[in-house]
């Protein structure tokens, strides 16, 4: 399954808010979605992920639930995100099979080498700089940090860059070799431009491909 290069991690200050966003987000051409509950009991996760699915099947979003594998069973999401300290990819892979999207979190290399071992499908590497929605925030990487795992890595799992970017480091980033951009705050506030940084995101990486041959 072909994961989406820009991933709207969604927001709000209750579960309703958070359906809201990502309705505003599928409206405006989100590709992918992941619902980010912190702080909720399951059994209200479990009833917003169904709404959630609701809404980007309609739009035909791919839909990630973070933390919570056993929901994304039980609402036919396209996967999972694993954060450090949750579940091992390999205990969600066994519970889920090959047909759901596993996506784990990174910040130094040899969480980046530890996940690709693990069979993931995509590593969340980050942060990029400071921000406001996680709490323990991991050292900042910078473009310097990722340039520097990217060139140890060399892999094909897609690395996705996450904490805190605007639209101005969407090229620098991507020119680097990152695979996709998560973004959360800075789309909440204009969903209108998502198009945009679609656009910025597909443009970087189809000159990428130009220029290797």
């Amino acid at each position: 399954m072909n994961i989406a290069k820009l991933h709207y991690i969604s927001q709000g200050q209750s579960p309703e808010a958070h359906l809201k966003n990502i309705q505003n987000a599928c409206m405006n051409g989100a590709e992918l979605v992941q619902l980010r509950l912190k702080n909720t009991d399951e059994i209200s996760i479990l009833k917003t992920a169904e709404k959630a699915r609701a809404i980007t099947s309609h739009y035909k979003t791919q839909l990630i639930i973070n933390d919570y594998y056993k929901i994304v069973k039980a609402v036919n999401a396209d996967g999972v995100h694993l954060g450090k300290t949750d579940t091992c990819p390999l205990i969600a892979r066994e519970y889920l099979g090959t047909s759901y999207l596993i996506g784990g979190t990174a910040n130094t290399l040899q969480d980046c080498e530890n996940l690709i071992s693990k069979n993931v499908n995509y590593i969340g590497l980050g942060p990029f700089k400071f921000t406001k929605t996680k709490d323990n925030l991991s050292p900042i990487l910078g473009l310097k940090g990722y340039q520097n795992i990217l060139n140890e890595l060399k892999t094909e799992t897609p690395i996705i860059a996450i904490g805190g970017i605007l639209e101005n480091e969407i090229n620098p980033l991507m020119a680097i070799g990152v695979y996709g951009i998560a973004m959360s705050g800075e789309i909440t506030q204009n969903f209108n431009k998502i198009p945009v940084f679609n656009k910025l995101i597909n443009a970087t990486a189809l000159f990428e491909q130009r220029h290797t041959f």
